[in-house]
């Protein structure tokens, strides 16, 4: 709907920096068009200023001058001409975006376990049979146990740690389930588990 008078914001130029508001992108072009450097500048410089005041978090940063100056020069669509009191060549890089960070490849089949359950697999593989082992075997597969109950993967039962264990230990450790003793998985271990509260 056109209604003669009313300006929309939908009709209008997209903003280039959005949180500096309209007034001061048409304050920019205003001084674009100016005739000479000096006025074009002593304009530039109060502009500055007010967008300080639109952007006062800038001021919490190191270098917040050279910003504001870079912010100037992109809104200006680069067409500002004036003797420039920052160095603003590298304005642009404000806008590109960051490289996605790799990330690692997971090669545990079971991600439930996580990463630090991988490495104590491969300690366990790796220690002679010595006490030592048996209490970081003990101290494993009762992580093990509260991983799968945590995350509910599978069933949780002695003999699924126990054949886990096994196989990421490449049979390096074999659980003896008639002597073997688990620690009680309680239902603090069990976030997923729904409470009813009591009535």
């Amino acid at each position: 709907m056109n209604i003669k008078g009313l300006d929309y914001n939908t009709q209008r130029g997209k903003l280039i920096m959005s949180e500096y508001g309209r007034e001061i992108q048409k304050m920019i072009e205003y001084a674009c068009d100016l005739p000479t450097k000096e006025e074009r500048l002593k304009c530039a410089k109060t502009i500055i200023r007010l967008m300080e005041a639109k952007n006062p978090q800038l001021r919490e940063n190191a270098g917040y001058e050279q910003t504001l100056w870079d912010h100037l020069y992109l809104m200006s669509h680069r067409e500002l001409e004036i003797d420039w009191p920052y160095d603003v060549s590298e304005a642009d890089k404000i806008h590109e975006k960051p490289k996605p960070v790799p990330l690692p490849k997971d090669t545990l089949k079971m991600r439930h376990y996580g990463k630090l359950m991988e490495k104590l697999f491969e300690k366990l593989k790796s220690m002679p049979p010595s006490e030592e082992r048996d209490t970081l075997t003990y101290y494993t597969a009762n992580q093990m146990k509260r991983d799968l109950a945590t995350w509910g993967h599978g069933s949780m039962d002695d003999e699924k740690v126990a054949n886990d264990l096994a196989y990421y230990t490449d049979g390096v450790i074999q659980l003896d389930l008639n002597t073997f003793k688990f620690e009680r998985i309680t239902s603090n271990d069990e976030p997923n588990k729904s409470k009813r509260k009591k009535k």
